[in-house]
């Protein structure tokens, strides 16, 4: 068990030579339109911060995950600016490992209000369920992103991963819909129960959504049960204007 930067980024031919499965090598295959489609370097421009011309495999075989650590730099210099805040981002931000790990605490913190047993363990649901599966890993990171350079409220990766209950509902649903994959069907459901209560937004976690997805302030947002959301797409929530009579 470990954070996303501790996984095995292996490139095709040295899947190859290593005798893989044929399912491996075509997940790979997959995986590879993937990244052709969604470069690193323009998905995620912090991994150019210190690089001329990214190079993201030798990025992540290395163990580095720059946008975890340009949440914990923010975080950093957040504490040094306002010092009444340092405990919060030290137990929010600081005292983790990986984003994993710091967003299932967020998560759990603001929706654990009501302390039935299985609230009080949502925590451990959501840190377990990110920790194995790596589609999470990387939804994270890209919806992260999507926030970063279309919404032009989020102020940093951060706060993005603090305050920003679009973010937040969209990775409690992830949560969820993993869960449902499973057939773990009720707990997803009650996730889903606790998700429409705590944040005012209803997304059945038999719902498919892609990746890069920006959930703008959320609130009164419901995704039914058979909806299909794409990658990167944006959900604004516009205001009606006010009457010129009130």
């Amino acid at each position: 068990m470990g954070c996303v930067s501790d996984k095995r980024w292996e490139s095709f031919p040295d899947m190859f030579s290593a005798g893989l499965s044929l399912k491996e090598t075509q997940d790979e295959e997959k995986e590879a339109k993937f990244n052709a489609k969604f470069p690193f370097e323009k998905v995620f421009p912090v991994y150019a911060m210190s690089l001329s011309k990214p190079d993201t495999d030798s990025i992540l075989n290395s163990g580095r995950d720059p946008i975890w650590e340009a949440v914990r730099e923010e975080a950093k210099l957040e504490a040094e600016k306002e010092p009444i805040l340092s405990s919060f981002l030290y137990a929010s931000i600081l005292a983790h490992d990986c984003l994993e790990q710091a967003l299932a605490f967020v998560l759990r913190q603001s929706s654990t209000e009501s302390y039935s047993h299985w609230q009080l363990n949502l925590g451990y649901i959501f840190s377990n369920v990110m920790m194995h599966d790596r589609d999470i890993q990387r939804s994270i990171r890209l919806d992260v992103q999507a926030f970063i350079d279309r919404d032009p409220a989020c102020l940093s990766y951060s706060s993005a991963l603090l305050y920003l209950k679009g973010y937040h509902s969209l990775q409690s649903y992830r949560v969820a819909h993993a869960l449902w994959k499973q057939g773990r069907n009720v707990l997803a459901l009650a996730l889903q129960s606790r998700i429409s209560e705590v944040f005012g937004v209803d997304i059945h976690p038999a719902a498919k959504i892609g990746d890069g997805i920006l959930l703008d302030h959320g609130t009164g947002v419901v995704i039914g049960e058979t909806a299909v959301v794409g990658n990167r797409v944006s959900l604004m929530h516009m205001l009606p204007k006010s009457s010129s009579n009130m």
